[in-house]
C-alpha cells in the first residue's frame, strides 16, 4: 500500500463566515499544508477561526505548474486542504486542474461540502421547473457573451449564471435581446452578507432596475433565466414529421430520433415524445 497523503476539497463562506462547516474547520486544523486562490483572504479566515498553517497559492495563473507541486506533497505523504476565496473549488474558481492531476496520479480526493451559491440563490428563488443548466460566468465581450447566449437560447430548463458588478447591466440586455425580453429572470445578489438582494423581473425591466438604483449593482450576481418553452409536438414542422417516419420505418426508435433531430434543427426529447406516439399508433392500426 502506498503512503500518499489526501487532498481535501474544502468549500468556505460565500459570505457569511458562520455558514463554514464543523467538518471544514477539522479538516483545516487536521492538514499539513493550504492550497489556497488568494493567501492573504485565506488568511483572514484561519485567523477569525484561530487555525495557523502553511498556505500555499494556487491561482487561475500558476494553477497547472502548482498542480505538479501539490501532488509531489501529496505523494510524500502530506494531507493538503484546497480552498478558494469563496464557494468550493473547481466550480467556476480554480482548482479543477489541481484535483484532476491529483486524481489521475491515483492520490485521493475527499470533497468537504459546504455553502453554493448556485444551490442557495435556487432554492430562495422559487422557481419550480426541472432541473437547471450551470453555465458560470458569460463571456466579458459583448460579441462572445451573445453567441454563448444563443446557443444556450432552446434549453428547457433554468439557466444559471455567474456575473460581476462591473458587467451586470451588459449582460441583462444582452439576456432580453437574445433569450427575449419576456423571460424571467431572479437575481441573488450578495448572498448570506449584509444587502443580500433576491429579485425577480422580466427581462425587458432588468437593465432599468439595476440602473433605478446603483447600490444593486454592486456586489456578486447569480442570474437565474426562465428555461425556453417545451416545444409542442405540434409545432414540429412537417418536414421533420416526414423524416422521423421515413427514419422510424428503417432504424430503432433512439436511432431514428438521434438523426431526425441532427437533420431537421428540432429538440431531440420532443421528436422522441413524437416517435412514441408514432410507434403507439402504428401498433394499435396492426393489431
Amino acid at each position: 500500500m502506498n503512503k500518499f497523503g489526501t487532498l481535501y476539497v474544502v468549500a468556505t463562506p460565500i459570505g457569511n463566515l458562520g455558514d463554514i462547516t464543523l467538518r471544514a474547520l477539522e479538516t483545516l486544523k487536521m492538514v499539513d499544508a493550504i492550497a489556497a486562490e488568494d493567501t492573504r483572504h485565506t488568511s483572514g479566515l484561519l485567523s477569525h477561526f484561530g487555525i495557523s498553517k502553511k498556505l500555499i497559492a494556487v491561482h487561475e495563473h500558476n494553477e497547472h505548474q502548482s498542480a505538479e507541486k501539490l501532488l509531489a506533497q501529496l505523494q510524500a505523504g502530506e494531507n493538503i486542504a484546497l480552498v478558494t476565496d469563496a464557494g468550493t473549488p473547481g466550480i467556476s474558481d480554480p482548482g479543477a486542474v489541481v484535483v484532476n492531476v491529483v486524481r489521475k496520479a491515483g492520490v485521493k480526493v475527499v470533497p468537504i461540502a459546504g455553502v453554493s451559491a448556485v444551490i442557495a440563490a435556487l432554492s430562495a428563488s422559487g422557481i419550480m421547473q426541472n432541473g437547471f443548466h450551470f453555465h458560470g460566468f458569460l463571456p466579458a465581450s459583448g460579441a462572445a457573451r451573445r453567441k454563448v447566449l444563443e446557443a444556450l437560447k432552446a434549453q428547457t430548463v433554468t439557466l444559471v449564471f455567474y456575473e460581476a458588478p462591473h458587467r451586470i447591466i451588459e449582460s441583462v440586455e444582452d439576456i432580453a435581446k437574445v433569450l427575449g425580453e419576456e423571460r424571467q429572470i431572479t437575481f441573488a445578489r450578495e448572498l448570506t452578507k449584509t444587502f443580500e438582494t433576491i429579485y425577480t423581473c422580466p427581462a425587458s425591466r432588468a437593465s432599468a432596475w439595476l440602473q433605478a438604483d446603483t447600490n444593486q449593482q454592486r456586489g456578486e450576481f447569480v442570474l437565474l433565466v426562465e428555461a425556453a418553452a417545451v416545444k409542442d409536438a405540434e409545432e414540429i414542422s412537417e418536414e421533420a414529421v416526414r423524416i422521423l417516419k421515413l427514419l422510424l420505418s428503417e432504424l430503432p426508435l433512439k436511432q431514428a430520433v438521434k438523426l431526425a433531430a441532427e437533420i431537421s434543427n428540432e429538440k431531440k426529447n420532443v421528436l422522441y415524445e413524437l416517435a412514441l406516439n408514432i410507434k403507439k399508433v402504428s401498433a394499435e392500426s396492426s393489431q
